[in-house]
């Protein structure tokens, strides 16, 4: 499905499944919906919770599999009760796991989420820092037909293999760049396509305004570059310019997830062979519906849905190009 990247992109649906790696986290994630953050050292009542896989990687995987594409995950684990949630959740979506790799003597990540009225989220995350990073047996067991990588910076040496793998195979390497970056500046200089949080854009470049810090990650990036702003779209840069891709107007219950099913989505049309601004406006309506609904991933639409959106949305998620000197278009 990848033999010719130039070629003009294929419909959206397509129905041929792209086949599709997934490095990075997986978590459990107990979600609290209240009327507003905690502020005080007391008692709060929740409006509704939830028990539900995340993680940058994972979320990204289910979405990618919701979507049609076949895809297998590459994480770490520990060896516990809250790994057999993680996996439970995941399989369960048709995610190959058999690259998720469980280390005896180590707990799993998980996450205590708050969302509020507006549909924020407050995380409270943790990690076991001792499980091994090492990624040998995962370029060991890497499949061998791929047609794009996804990787996220919560382990800088499976993301490294990812995307050595996607350069090996000459197909699309992608990393969602999220903070903390850590240790994934290798791997971002391998991949084809670096797909920044504007949080992560930020610490990455220390600059205040996107499309400055576009311009400043291009001077040491190589490949094509974007950052996703949530509401406000998604700025893009390649050929030495920057364009502005909008988001779909939704009134938002829950983003938790909403950038790393943006991430999945992109990655799937991507390996699909997409355009990229076709690969982000698709993306864009994914995370946008998944927005209005609560519960993490679980709102994270299925291919026919996304389609019906954006056919009924018309020109919304439309380009505008900005001049690097003002940035205004």
């Amino acid at each position: 499905m990848h033999p010719d990247r130039d070629r003009a992109a294929e419909p959206v649906e397509n129905s041929e499944a792209a086949t599709i790696l997934v490095s990075g986290v997986s978590v459990v994630d107990f979600v609290f919906q209240l009327d507003h953050f905690p502020d005080r050292g007391e008692k709060y009542r929740a409006r509704d919770v939830a028990t539900v896989g995340g993680g940058n990687a994972a979320n990204a995987a289910v979405a990618a599999a919701r979507l049609g594409g076949r895809v297998s995950l590459a994480s770490r684990l520990g060896d516990d009760a809250v790994a057999d949630m993680i996996l439970a959740d995941i399989e369960r979506e048709g995610v190959d796991c058999r690259l998720v790799k469980r280390f005896a003597g180590h707990r799993s990540p998980l996450s205590s989420i708050y969302v509020d009225g507006a549909g924020e989220r407050q995380i409270v995350n943790f990690q076991d820092r001792e499980i091994p990073a090492d990624a040998d047996w995962l370029v060991r067991t890497m499949p061998a037909d791929l047609d794009a990588t996804l990787a996220d910076t919560r382990w800088g040496e499976g993301a490294i293999a990812a995307m050595r793998a996607a350069r090996t195979m000459g197909i699309p390497g992608i990393i969602d760049a999220e903070a903390p970056i850590g240790d994934t500046e290798q791997a971002m200089q391998l991949a084809t396509h670096v797909a920044f949080s504007a949080q992560g854009l930020r610490a990455y470049t220390g600059c205040g305004k996107l499309e400055d810090g576009l311009m400043a990650a291009a001077e040491r990036l190589p490949g094509w570059l974007c950052v996703t702003d949530g509401e406000n779209g998604v700025f893009i840069r390649e050929n030495h310019s920057t364009h502005h891709i909008e988001a779909f107007a939704v009134d938002p219950v829950d983003t938790l997830g909403a950038g790393d099913v943006w991430h999945g989505a992109f990655a799937l049309r991507m390996g699909e062979g997409a355009g990229e601004d076709d690969a982000v406006r698709f993306a864009n309506a994914v995370a946008a519906l998944k927005c209005t609904r609560f519960g993490g991933r679980r709102g994270t639409p299925g291919r026919e849905e996304t389609l019906a959106f954006l056919q009924d949305t018309g020109p919304s998620g439309g380009r505008r190009r900005f001049d690097d000197t003002n940035g205004h278009s």
